[in-house]
């Protein structure tokens, strides 16, 4: 049930991210370029979903209790540090250099666009770096 579970929540975000267009990178590069060919849909994309999601924690959270898992699985602090404006940075430069973010990718695998592989490569290689990057600094920390 659990993995019948994550197909279905899956497929119905691969077919919003589709529908919405932001599997097209160049629908989501127009968005960027506000001095330019900007195409505000993806902000009304963006609010329709911040409209569901914030009821919906609430809803959720307010709840037993996750039904496949022994708690919610939410981040341990509300430390705005260097490690995550330095990883937002990093999202936010690829995003608008790619026209793909990690959740608008996956659904676009469908398309066969070779630029989404590479992509999917470069992501999949920037997160293996980070991680050596952060096992190293951490073995340098002093005890």
């Amino acid at each position: 049930m659990r993995l019948l579970s994550a197909l279905v929540i899956g497929l119905i975000f691969g077919t919003g991210i589709a529908v919405s267009g932001m599997i097209n990178p160049a629908k989501v590069l127009n968005f960027f370029d506000l001095a330019g060919t900007w195409d505000p849909s993806l902000a009304f994309v963006m609010a329709g979903a911040l409209a569901v999601a914030i009821p919906g924690y609430r809803l959720v959270l307010a709840g037993p209790g996750p039904t496949f898992e022994p708690r919610f699985q939410l981040p341990d602090t509300r430390l705005i540090d260097r490690r995550l404006i330095l990883g937002s940075i990093t999202f936010g430069i690829g995003w608008g250099i790619a026209g793909f973010c990690p959740g608008g990718a996956l659904p676009a695998i469908g398309t066969g666009d070779p630029a989404v592989f590479l992509f999917l490569v470069a992501l999949i290689g920037g997160m293996l770096i980070a991680r050596a990057l952060q096992s190293r600094a951490q073995t340098r920390k002093p005890a």
